[in-house]
């Protein structure tokens, strides 16, 4: 399929000019080299309401204002752990504008926020501190050898169903390890 191209304002008014001249659009079409069905739809548009201007649209409009989008943002930074669906229920009450889980997930993205996994940490005090770095200055010269005889786990999470329910966050890129964005974890698995 060949790509539209669209008529300047110069060459618009030549065509119209042709056809207030008593020529036929078919003649206009043959000498100016354009579709016989654009001339027709120029001059209708000309005799409806005198204007050939070309009337730009970028599309569907959009369904949020700034105002909103500031709002969705300002919620989803307030409240980091909440959904899409949330913050779309949160909105439409706020403003009476209902919008899809997509389109919170698109203004969101436009402003720099994602939904992601938050960073689990334990949480230590000043003595898981201070007894950790000095196990890690005991064991900082061990041969290979003796490194190989050591067996270091970790737990991993694993999950059969395709939602592992796990909970998202809303983060910017490059705020991974911001406090505001770890939820610490206790021995034993409890989250805090």
């Amino acid at each position: 399929m060949a790509q539209r191209k669209h008529l300047d304002d110069f060459l618009r008014g030549r065509i119209i000019g042709r056809l207030e001249c008593g020529r036929t659009q078919l003649e206009v079409s043959e000498e100016l080299g354009t579709a016989q069905s654009v001339i027709s739809r120029l001059w209708q548009r000309f005799q409806d309401d005198v204007n050939v201007s070309r009337c730009y649209s970028t599309g569907r409009p959009r369904v949020t204002t700034t105002n909103e989008d500031r709002y969705l943002a300002v919620t989803a930074k307030r409240n980091r752990r909440s959904t899409a669906s949330d913050l779309s229920r949160q909105l439409s009450s706020a403003t009476g504008t209902t919008v899809s889980r997509q389109t919170v997930y698109r203004r969101l993205g436009h402003i720099g926020l994602y939904a992601r996994r938050p960073v689990r940490c334990v949480p230590h005090t000043a003595t898981h501190c201070r007894l950790r770095l000095a196990w890690s200055r005991k064991h900082a010269l061990w041969a290979p050898q003796q490194w190989s005889c050591v067996m270091i786990s970790d737990e991993s999470r694993f999950s059969l169903q395709s939602d592992s329910r796990r909970t998202f966050i809303w983060r910017a890129p490059g705020t991974r390890y911001h406090q505001e964005n770890t939820i610490e974890r206790h021995r034993y698995g409890g989250a805090g």
